[in-house]
C-alpha cells in the first residue's frame, strides 16, 4: 500500500459521512465514443449531483467535521467548483462559507456560489491570488481555511471515487483522471495502487497549465508564471509540496493536452454521450485522442469531473449557434 498521507480505512468510512446524493455516481461503458477513440471506454459521471462535480464528496468530509467542532464559519479559494461544494454542504449544516474567486471564473460558477448562501469575495487575479486572500481572511476571523488537496478530506472524499471503480467488473486497464491541485488524482490513485495495483493511473492535464505535471517529472514542485487553458479547474500555478509527495507515489504517467484536444473531447462527449461537460471534465478523452495507439486494444475509465460551464463559452467552443432571443 502506498505510504501517502491518504488512509484507506479513513477513506471507507467516509462513505458514512457523504450525502448519498455524490456516491455511486454512474459508471458505465460508452459504446458510442469507442470506433472515434480506438479502445473500449468506460464513463464515471461526476456531474450527476446537486453542485454538478466531484467536490462535493470533500466538503461534505469538511463540513461534517466542522459542524461538530467549536468552529462554524470555513472559507476557502476557488477556481469555482470546490466553493460551489463547500457553499452547499456548509448550508446542510448551518455553517458560514466565505468563498475568494477571481473575478475572471466562469459566470456561471460564481452565479451558483451566490445562489447557495455563500459569501463571495472576488478577487483581481487568478486561483493562486484568490489562495492567498483566503488564507488572510482565515487569520483575521479565525475560521477554517478549506485548502483543496493540501486539506486530506478533499484527497479522502475524492478518493471514494477510487473504490467504487476497483468494483467494477470487469476491471479497467487504465483510469484517466483530470490533475490540477491533485484532490482527486492522489486519492484515487491512492486506492487503486492499494486495492488495483495492476490498473495504470494515468493524470492529465493542460499544456497550458502545466505546473503539477511538470512537478511529477521532475520531482520537485515547479511553479509557472500564468496559465492559459480554458480549462479552468485545474489551472493552478503554485503545486503544494505535500500533495506532489503522494502524487509521486500513486500516478504511474502526468502528460500534457492540448487545448484543440480538450474541445474536441468536449465535442465527443456532447455528440457521442449527450454529455454537456466543462473543459477539465475532458481532459481524459483529450488524452486518449493524442495518444490513440498507446489505448488501443484497452478498457479505458475517465472520469467526467465536472458538468460546470459557461453556456455561451461551450456553445464558441464545441460550434454551437447561439439561440436566438426574442
Amino acid at each position: 500500500m502506498p505510504q501517502t498521507r491518504l488512509d484507506l480505512a479513513r477513506i471507507r468510512a467516509a462513505r458514512r459521512m457523504i450525502d448519498p446524493l455524490f456516491l455511486d455516481s454512474p459508471l458505465y461503458r460508452c459504446e458510442a465514443l469507442e470506433p472515434v477513440l480506438g479502445c473500449a471506454v468506460s464513463v464515471k459521471l461526476e456531474t450527476a449531483n446537486p453542485v454538478r462535480s466531484f467536490k462535493g464528496r470533500g466538503t461534505e468530509l469538511v463540513s461534517s467535521l466542522l459542524a461538530e467542532g467549536d468552529r462554524q464559519a470555513a472559507v476557502c479559494a476557488s477556481a469555482g467548483n470546490l466553493g460551489q461544494a463547500l457553499a452547499w454542504s456548509g448550508r446542510k449544516r448551518g455553517l458560514d462559507v466565505t468563498v475568494v474567486a477571481s473575478r475572471f471564473a466562469p459566470a456561471a460558477k460564481l452565479d451558483r456560489i451566490r445562489a447557495l448562501d455563500a459569501t463571495l469575495e472576488l478577487v483581481d487575479g487568478d486561483f493562486d491570488l484568490a489562495r492567498e486572500r483566503a488564507a488572510a481572511i482565515a487569520r483575521h476571523d479565525g475560521v477554517r481555511l478549506v485548502e483543496d488537496s493540501l486539506d486530506i478530506e478533499t484527497c479522502e472524499g475524492a478518493a471514494t471515487i477510487g473504490l467504487e471503480l476497483v468494483d467494477a467488473v470487469p476491471r479497467f486497464d487504465a483510469v484517466l483522471i483530470a490533475l490540477g491541485g491533485g484532490a482527486m488524482a492522489t486519492g484515487v490513485g491512492h486506492v487503486l495502487k492499494a486495492l488495483a495495483p495492476d490498473v495504470e493511473v494515468i493524470c492529465v492535464q493542460p499544456a497550458g497549465a502545466p505546473a503539477m505535471t511538470l512537478s511529477w517529472r521532475g520531482r520537485r514542485v515547479v511553479t509557472t508564471d500564468s496559465t492559459d487553458t480554458i480549462a479552468d479547474g485545474v489551472a493552478g500555478r503554485r503545486p503544494i509540496a505535500a500533495v506532489l509527495d503522494d502524487l509521486l507515489l500513486v500516478a504511474d504517467d502526468a502528460v500534457l493536452v492540448e487545448e484543440a484536444s480538450i474541445v474536441a473531447g468536449m465535442r465527443l462527449l456532447l455528440d457521442h454521450a449527450g454529455l454537456v461537460v466543462e473543459p477539465s471534465a475532458a481532459l481524459g478523452v483529450a488524452a486518449v485522442l493524442e495518444d490513440r495507439d498507446r489505448f488501443a486494444g484497452r478498457h479505458v475509465a475517465a472520469i467526467v469531473c465536472g458538468g460546470n460551464v459557461d453556456m455561451d463559452a461551450y456553445r464558441q467552443w464545441v460550434g454551437i449557434s447561439t439561440p436566438h432571443r426574442a
